[in-house]
């Protein structure tokens, strides 16, 4: 008993150490708990069709690489962000939907990914890369010619999206599969991690209630990774927001059910 008794005080201070390893690898490591790029070669040739073209957004320290669709009258720009993983040889594949809808779109790779150089470092950089972004594309489209602007986020990119809708007043705001803030994500998926070691807290909730004009939440009703209910929650917080739930999409397919194209088509017809 004695010597159970001596080990017991060892074993928890071991425990204590382990534990306190763990929290510092996860503010040290936070980047690639959040980002999953996949970086692509300088030359990657994308085989890209004649109305799509490379284009890059200096910033400090990096280069951001850019596909622009561009159509010869088109209704306006959707300015997109897109999730944590991969890079725009994935995320842009869905352009023909907006071919469709005549709207041109932008995308940005962040710091990282795809052909973009740099790395990301903090919330206040990527906020600034994608202010930078915008700049360079908005002054395109000019309002008085009637043309739209949309800004779009996905996943990841739906707290960005949202905190620069906040600042930009675009004509339509699109949010799919949002969360409330990265401290509900942490809470959901890494418990053991205190929210106070979070250096990325992307608070969509925050920022949607300064978002002017239409807003548009779109939701997988069985999304395993961002459950339904934070898009609830938001849009309680914006009442004057359309939310559609998409019955049976989950979280990385919502794109092929009908009522989604059917919701995002409707709300970009819209004037």
């Amino acid at each position: 008993m004695a010597a159970s008794l001596r080990l017991a005080p060892a074993a928890l201070a071991a425990a204590a150490l382990l534990y306190a390893a763990l929290l510092l690898l996860a503010w040290w490591g936070q980047e690639r708990l959040l980002f999953q790029p996949v970086r692509l070669a300088a030359d990657h040739d994308f085989a890209l069709p004649a109305d799509v073209h490379e284009t890059w957004v200096d910033v400090p320290g990096a280069r951001l690489h850019a596909l622009h669709l561009r159509l010869p009258h088109p209704e306006g720009i959707v300015f997109y962000l897109h999730g944590n993983a991969g890079n725009l040889e994935g995320w842009f594949a869905g352009a023909d939907f907006f071919r469709r809808a005549n709207f041109d779109l932008y995308m940005i790779d962040y710091r990282g990914y795809g052909k973009s150089s740099g790395r990301i470092e903090s919330q206040a950089q990527l906020d600034a890369d994608v202010r930078a972004a915008w700049d360079a594309v908005a002054p395109q489209y000019p309002r008085e010619t009637g043309l739209r602007r949309v800004v779009f986020g996905r996943s990841l990119g739906t707290a960005l999206a949202a905190r620069l809708a906040a600042a930009v007043a675009p004509d339509l705001t699109v949010l799919v599969s949002p969360y409330t803030s990265m401290a509900e994500m942490q809470r959901l998926h890494y418990p053991w991690i205190p929210a106070a070691l979070l250096r990325y807290p992307l608070r969509t909730d925050a920022a949607i209630t300064g978002v002017r004009g239409p807003l548009l939440l779109l939701h997988g009703e069985r999304d395993e990774l961002i459950p339904a209910a934070q898009a609830e929650r938001l849009h309680a917080l914006a009442p004057r927001s359309e939310l559609v739930l998409v019955p049976g999409a989950g979280h990385n397919d919502i794109q092929a059910f009908p009522a989604y194209l059917e919701a995002l088509g409707a709300a970009l017809a819209r004037r």
